[in-house]
Formats: structure tokens, sequence, C-alpha cells
């Protein structure tokens, strides 16, 4: 709001030619105050802006469509909200916003993201007085021993590097020039994985039918947890038996199996609760995308009510659900797809813990 009159502004990075084109627009004008050009805000300027823009510069125009956008929504991944709302120290480096543009741009996971940003300013707190650009292999190497002798784990440093590679590489467009950082080993840990008989008794102990369809879902298909939070009413084909998961790892989209008791539950959900979801299945009290952690939890008291004293989480149930298609019988390239794994290398995990390949295997101390 500029002189109690809703504005436009246009923020972006030094480039001569989009400067011309905002000069192009109608009656451009500079606001000291917020330091960018700025047009009056209506929905002939707000359509004028894609149209001038586009094949030129990715437009955000995520404060003006939050309902029914003039152009193709974004991938809803790529939130950066939380890290403009959150509270900094003043002495606190912050990513720079052009991280935060490529990672956007790229459409990575909100998760990734936020591991990205956390790791990075890591990083650049520990070097807060150089320069970015003049930050060279020696440096980085010492920054990833110091965190080795703080006994981080294998994955977050294989992170902190992904984070560094990031910047150096795609943000700055320095192709490989940190090709030669070394990766902590590759660790080869087992899936967890629970029995039949574990996955149903926590099933028969969640609190009610939403709860229940919930941990169903996340066992019967296969699905990762943001899957879950994810999926719409529409991406339940009933007729064919089968989801859909869109933009999973990887913005892969796949097919999965629908149990038929999972769809027979679905319907009494929605006889008994009559959600009136606007997007996902699964929504908050308050609308919107149901929790990660409300799904943690519904897990973790459902295990304690049947006794398990195991911490099951949501990841073990995939894993269960792959272990047993394979002790049942299934081949193993078809649940590669079910799953959405690239190859069949890391589905082949699950012959390791699938316990039919040790049935077959008299014990010595038995013969």
């Amino acid at each position: 709001m500029i002189k109690n009159t809703s504005q436009i502004g246009l923020q972006f990075y030094s480039n001569k030619a989009i400067e011309e084109l905002v000069r192009s627009l109608p009656n451009p004008k500079w606001s000291k105050h917020y330091q960018m050009p700025y047009i009056i805000n209506s929905p002939s300027n707000l359509q004028l802006i894609f149209s001038l823009f586009q094949n030129i510069a990715w437009v955000d125009g995520k404060y003006f469509f939050k309902n029914k956008p003039l152009i193709s929504p974004v991938n809803e991944n790529g939130d950066i909200t939380w890290v403009e709302k959150r509270i900094v120290s003043k002495n606190h480096r912050s990513v720079p916003p052009e991280y935060l543009q490529k990672l956007q741009l790229k459409k990575y996971a909100n998760t990734t993201i936020r591991s990205y940003v956390i790791a990075f300013e890591q990083f650049i707190n520990h070097y807060k007085e150089e320069e970015l650009s003049s930050i060279n292999e020696i440096q980085i190497r010492d920054f990833l021993a110091l965190k080795v002798r703080q006994g981080k784990s294998n994955s977050y440093l294989n992170v902190m590097v992904n984070a560094i590679k990031f910047y150096y590489e795609l943000v700055l467009n320095m192709p490989h020039r940190f090709y030669e950082i070394e990766r902590p080993r590759k660790e080869h840990k087992l899936p967890k994985v629970i029995s039949k008989e574990e996955v149903m008794m926590i099933i028969e102990n969640t609190n009610n039918i939403k709860h229940r369809c919930i941990v169903e879902l996340l066992y019967s298909a296969g699905l990762r947890r943001g899957e879950l939070l994810h999926l719409k009413i529409k991406d339940i084909d009933s007729k064919r038996m089968l989801i859909h998961v869109k933009g999973a790892k990887g913005n892969k989209d796949r097919m999965t199996l629908l149990s038929k008791t999972v769809l027979q539950n679905l319907r009494q959900y929605f006889k008994e609760w009559k959600p009136t979801p606007k997007e996902y299945l699964f929504e908050g009290i308050k609308g919107g995308k149901y929790s990660g952690k409300s799904i943690e939890n519904i897990i973790k008291k459902a295990s304690k009510r049947a006794k398990i004293k195991s911490n099951i989480t949501p990841h073990m149930l995939r894993h269960s659900f792959a272990t047993h298609l394979l002790e049942t019988g299934t081949d193993l390239r078809y649940i590669q797809v079910l799953l959405g794994h690239s190859s069949t290398k890391t589905t082949e995990i699950y012959t390791h813990v699938a316990s039919h390949n040790f049935m077959r295997i008299k014990n010595p101390l038995d013969l």
C-alpha cells in the first residue's frame, strides 16, 4: 500500500533487459522506502506483467494468486516463506537471496530446501568475514573436518556437501569447482521392518477411522509420509484400484496399489466425518495440508497402545510393505515400480531383510 492505494512491487536482480521492460509498463514509479519500482495493482496490470515477461523472467506471483492464479500454479514444492518470517540475530549471516531463488526454480522439495538452507547458513556463518566467492576447497575441507570431529553423521555431512556444492556449482555457475571434495563413505544400513502382525496391531489401535485410513494407506500403498500428505481425492482411482502419486521424490509420478479394505474405510471416513476438503485427502482441523508431525504422533500412540516396544516411524511401514510383498513372491521389478525407485539396486536392499530367504537355510545347530 502506497498512498492508500494497492501497488505491485517489482523486485529483481540487476538486469538491463528487465529494467527496459519495467520502464515500458504503464506509469512505473520508484519507492525509496521499498527500494523497488512499482505500478498500480489491477487485474490488467497483473496480466500484463505475466505476458510481458513470458520466456524472459520467472515471475513469483504467489502473493497475488492465492486462490485462482491467472497462470498455471507453481509446483507446491519450493516454500521459502519460513525463511522470510523467521527471526534471526543481528550477527547471523543469512542465505543469499539468489540461493533461495535457485532452489525454488529447481522445484526442490520443501524438506530439501530447509535442509540446504540450514546447512549452508552454518557454513557461511563459520566464515562470516569471508567473501563467499573467495572461499576455497581447503577451507571447505577444514569446515567438514570440524563437523567430523563434532561427531556429525554421514547423512548430515552429505547434506552439507550438497548444500555447499549447490551454491558454487548451480547458483554461481562454477561447474564441478568442488567436485573433488571428499564425501563420507556411504553407510549400508538395512531398512527397519516390522511383521504383518505388528502392522495390524498398530492399525487396530488407532483412535478413529481417519487415523486408521492414514496408517493403512502408508502401509498398503508403500507411501512416503510426504506423498500421503499431498494426496488429493482425485488421486484415488477406485475403478482401477490404483493411487496416483504425483510429484514424488525426484518430481516423479507413479501408480501404486489401492487396497479394497482401505477403499471401504475411506468411504466410511467420508461418511462419518463428512469432511469438506478443499484440496487434500486429509486436512487439518483448520483446513490445509495435514502435518507430518501429526502422522508421526498417530503411529507413535497406536504403537504404544499395541505394546510394541520398537520406535515405529511412517517410513518403516513403507519398508514393511516392500518386504512383505517380496516375502509373498512378488517380483522385485514390480516392487521397484510401486515404490518409485529409479533403479532395482535400490529395491534389492529388501532381499537382505526378507525372511523367506533365510527360511530356506537350515541352521547348522538344527541339523
